[in-house]
């Protein structure tokens, strides 16, 4: 059920469960029944990038169970104190990449703004999670720099919208950033690239959906889901809710070691993707930003695994197995190799 627009004087209902969020592991190991013993490391590899899990997003996890593929992706561990040397802060060479204050221009034809340092989780491999935001901030204005340069460059045909999650920004926040650009009018697409539907499915509310209607442009929402047990009845809502306005969905998963790296659990997320009505994607390879190394899975097992999956799905339900690199002027895709070729089991 989609929540309908709050009073003025109300909070919506997406703040509150933001507020209320888990950031202890104390906490987090306390709600899932887990040995305090986790905590410790956890609490230890928090003080760089602390945990940060919404409620509904916990309870999806499994109780006792340390090696649910969810609370993986948000535990922190000791194994991330200790990165090989080629695990870096910018992985993917973003400095290089920026035109003004949040602005990243890597490809032809699309540009992409930072539009907010705030998520709803941390992730324990994003690539992001020592960027450093508060460099970022425009001194004349929050986007007027970036507003500026995309205003200027006739290419810029697509603006990409991320972060942080860029749905972490309240809808009037949204339209005004939104509202600005309609006076660009070489600009031709909206993309978000959000967890929230995800993570906090009720962040999809009225407010939210009116003001998708009201944009001018197409809008392709990018979602990022990882496993098949993410995606439950309220996320299902959120995602018809975010189709019946018109916003095409698609979703790019990381491969993660421990997470996902199995033939089974691959297909079984790119099936319950399309029971939500969100199309997958890509699927990338590791970004090797500094802590996440423990997630890695190396190349040829993840050209395995895409054989797999293309052996056992329909065409248009297998992601794009990519990597992306520094410099280059598109994502790597990579080919698969299929199960009559690769050894070992994929299971």
């Amino acid at each position: 059920m989609i929540d309908a627009s709050p009073l003025r004087d109300q909070t919506p209902r997406w703040q509150s469960e933001l507020a209320a969020a888990v950031t202890d592991p104390r906490e987090l190991c306390r709600l899932l029944g887990l040995d305090p013993a986790l905590a410790l490391g956890a609490l230890a590899a928090a003080e760089g990038f602390r945990l940060r899990v919404p409620l509904g997003f916990v309870r999806r996890m499994r109780a006792g169970d340390p090696h649910d593929p969810l609370l993986r992706q948000v535990l922190p561990a000791l194994r991330e104190l200790a990165s090989p040397a080629h695990f870096s802060g910018d992985p993917l060479g973003e400095a290089a990449a920026l035109r003004a204050p949040g602005l990243l221009h890597k490809y032809h034809g699309r540009a992409l703004l930072i539009a907010t340092e705030a998520c709803a989780v941390h992730c324990r491999y994003c690539f992001r999670r020592e960027f450093p935001y508060d460099a970022q901030q425009d001194a004349a204005g929050r986007w007027n720099g970036a507003l500026e340069v995309i205003t200027r460059d006739q290419s810029i045909e697509e603006l990409i919208l991320s972060g942080g999650d860029p749905l972490s920004l309240g809808d009037r926040r949204l339209a005004t950033l939104t509202d600005a650009l309609r006076a660009v009018p070489h600009l031709q697409r909206l993309r978000i690239h959000t967890r929230q539907p995800i993570v906090l499915p009720s962040r999809v509310d009225a407010g939210l959906l009116a003001w998708l209607r009201s944009l001018p442009w197409p809008v392709v929402m990018v979602l990022h889901s990882n496993h098949a047990n993410e995606i439950d009845d309220e996320v299902r809502a959120a995602t018809a809710a975010l189709r019946q306005a018109g916003v095409t969905l698609l979703n790019q998963s990381v491969l993660l070691a421990g997470v996902n790296d199995s033939t089974a659990a691959l297909v079984a997320l790119s099936r319950a993707l399309w029971s939500a009505g969100v199309l997958p994607y890509y699927l990338h390879l590791l970004d090797a930003v500094r802590g996440a190394a423990h997630f890695e899975v190396d190349e040829a097992r993840a050209r395995q695994l895409a054989g797999a999956m293309a052996a056992e799905l329909p065409g248009y339900l297998v992601p794009r197995l990519a990597r992306e690199v520094a410099g280059q002027p598109a994502k790597t895709t990579l080919m698969p190799d299929f199960p009559s070729l690769a050894p070992g089991p994929l299971t």
